[in-house]
Formats: structure tokens, sequence, C-alpha cells
């Protein structure tokens, strides 16, 4: 059975996109780019994320999605403009009635690199053996793939368990 995942990494100025197949044990490279929003207003740029996935979608045809989680960096401007990002990314899976799986960057780093504070450079690196590919993936793309990878090492099984009541810490449930 082929399972085809999304995964995105969100951003405001690029969204990060990359489209694996899960078939058993194997990953398959299906595509990868970004969504680019430029400058100009926000609701502008959002609406730019909102369509730029939601074609993506329509055209790959995913069954699962992968996003990174945002995480709190210094300027809490900047966090709430790359949560407002991430929202967008989000309804655009859901409007498509996808169901959206969650990771944080350390967690993803950790399935791919078996580093969870492993450098860009080293992610990139790995969903180049991973997925057999010629040259090394963008930035944005290489973490975006590196998402629909961890969710497809891992990620589908915590989504089948009854998690609710529950959260993870360290890749673990916890009561």
């Amino acid at each position: 059975m082929t399972i085809r995942i999304l995964g995105i990494d969100p951003g405001l100025r690029v969204t990060g996109f990359g489209v694996i197949d899960k078939i058993g044990n194997r990953l398959v490279y299906v595509t990868s780019g970004c969504v680019k929003s430029g400058e100009g207003e926000l609701p502008q740029r959002l609406s730019v994320i909102l369509a730029g996935l939601g074609e993506v979608i329509d055209s790959n045809q995913p069954h699962q999605t992968a996003i990174e989680k945002v995480f709190v960096n210094v300027n809490p401007q900047s966090t709430l403009l790359l949560g407002q990002a991430r929202g967008a990314a989000i309804c655009a899976a859901v409007l498509k009635n996808l169901p959206v799986a969650e990771y944080t960057a350390l967690q993803v780093k950790q399935a791919v690199v078996g580093n969870g504070h492993a450098a860009k450079e080293q992610v990139q690196e790995m969903v180049k053996r991973l997925l057999n590919l010629p040259g090394l993936p963008g930035p944005d793309a290489a973490d975006a793939l590196a998402c629909a990878i961890c969710h497809a090492h891992g990620g589908q099984g915590l989504g089948l368990l009854a998690t609710a009541g529950y959260r993870v810490k360290n890749g673990r449930l916890i009561g």
C-alpha cells in the first residue's frame, strides 16, 4: 500500500513543501519546492501560502500531512508572524480534508539525522541520501521533506494511538 505524505516547513517569506510516497518500508521522492509569498501586506502573503499549498495538494493528492511546529525565538513578533504562516499552511491541508501531524524541529532532525541538534546542511545531506536524490534539495524543501520522512518513519504510529489526555515529551507519550 502506498501512502503519500506532504511535508511542510512553514515560513512567511518561503514555505517549503515536499511530497514522498511510503511504499512498505521504502521512501520514494515525488516532488518538492517552495511557495514564496514575497513582500506586501500580511493578509495577501497568507493568501499566497494558502493558495500555493492548495495547488500542491490538488496536483499531488497526498493522503497525510506533516508540518513543523513553531519554535519560540528571541523576537516575539517574528514568532507570531511565523505562527500565522503556519496557520495558513494547516488550513490548506484541512480544507482538503487531510489529517495534519505536527513535529518539532528536534523530532524531525532526530528522525532524519539521528541528532536533534543537527545543522541544516546535515539535514539536506541525509534527505538527499534517504530519498536517493541526484543533488542537495534547497534548505526549505529539505526541511519539508525531512518532516515528511519523520512522519513516514514513525509519526503515523503516534497518530493511530488514542492520545487524548497525554502529551509527547522527548518522543514518548507521557500521562
